[in-house]
């Protein structure tokens, strides 16, 4: 009597041709570490030390931006099944840095508060060079999308 073994479903989309390189998940997990360790030293002492009453919004940025960075330190060991938190990180800076900040500038209305967070989000660029922008379109643009029943 022979035994069967039930067969695994074949992953659609593309295929382990696609795999990352060593060098790409290294360059990865030095964007996760810099949002990682750089939210965890700016934004989980204010989680801690938070104003009573805490403003309702600065209360929802600061529990954001600390999960965030829990995700970002999980994604050091997990780069690929992360990669959707560097790009939530690239999508919010460019739309924060094009819908706020350059209309500011452009009408020279820069307060010091403005400067600051736009100094800040221009580390976007270090994400950008880490994202492995031909795997994301592979996975994400152009493979088929998971089924719907």
């Amino acid at each position: 009597m022979a035994t069967t073994t039930p067969q695994r479903a074949r992953p659609e989309g593309p295929g382990p041709e696609t795999e990352l390189p060593l060098y790409r998940l290294h360059l990865m997990r030095a964007g996760y570490a810099l949002m990682g360790i750089g939210l965890a030293i700016v934004r989980w002492p204010d989680l801690i030390t938070h104003p009573d009453p805490w403003p309702l919004m600065d209360s929802v940025v600061v529990c954001m931006l600390t999960a965030m960075s829990l995700l970002a330190l999980l994604g050091l060991r997990y780069p690929v099944k992360l990669l959707p938190i560097l790009l939530f990180e690239v999508a919010w800076k460019l739309l924060w840095l094009g819908v706020v900040a350059l209309p500011r500038m452009l009408a020279g209305d820069m307060d010091a508060a403005t400067v600051e967070l736009v100094f800040s989000c221009s580390f976007v660029v270090l994400i950008l060079v880490v994202i492995p922008w031909r795997y994301v379109w592979d996975h994400y643009a152009t493979a088929p999308g998971d089924r719907w029943r």
